[in-house]
């Protein structure tokens, strides 16, 4: 009987953990390029002094995931230095349902954007606003959660 009350009591926390983790942002995302819809990278997002950050993990469209890759198109600190490792995201805080007040980093023309982001459908999709000056100035694009 107490074995299968601390099995029950188990299971409960951890579905209850489990619902939890998925309403977060932290985690594993796949960015999904919003003109051809290819898989581009994979980036881990990571709380940080109360602020969120993401950095690149892989590059789904290299042989080797990017290892040997460099930022030529960066600038500043970021300039000819290994795009698989580095942060994009940066400075994100909680505000209501979505996280805002952050910058996102596009290695692929090296500028710096603002962002917000928000969970959708039960943490398996990840809304990532991107635009210069004013949120109606931007575009949408949609990463998909990675499984672990």
């Amino acid at each position: 009987m107490k074995k299968t009350l601390g099995i029950m009591v188990l299971v409960f926390l951890w579905t209850v953990t489990s619902a939890l983790a998925a309403e977060t942002p932290i985690g594993k995302w796949k960015t999904i390029d919003d003109e051809t819809n290819k898989e581009i990278s994979v980036i881990e997002i990571y709380e940080q002094d109360g602020a969120l950050y993401g950095r690149i993990v892989e590059l789904l469209q290299e042989p080797d995931g990017g290892k040997g890759k460099l930022c030529d198109k960066c600038t500043g600190n970021d300039y000819n230095k290994p795009i698989v490792g580095m942060v994009i995201l940066k400075g994100l805080k909680a505000s209501g349902n979505e996280f805002s007040g952050g910058t996102i980093m596009d290695p692929g023309n090296g500028k710096t954007y603002k962002c917000k982001i928000e969970v959708l459908e039960e943490g398996a999709k990840l809304k990532v606003r991107v635009f210069v000056g004013f949120s109606l100035l931007g575009r949408n694009q949609y990463w998909l959660r990675v499984q672990q």
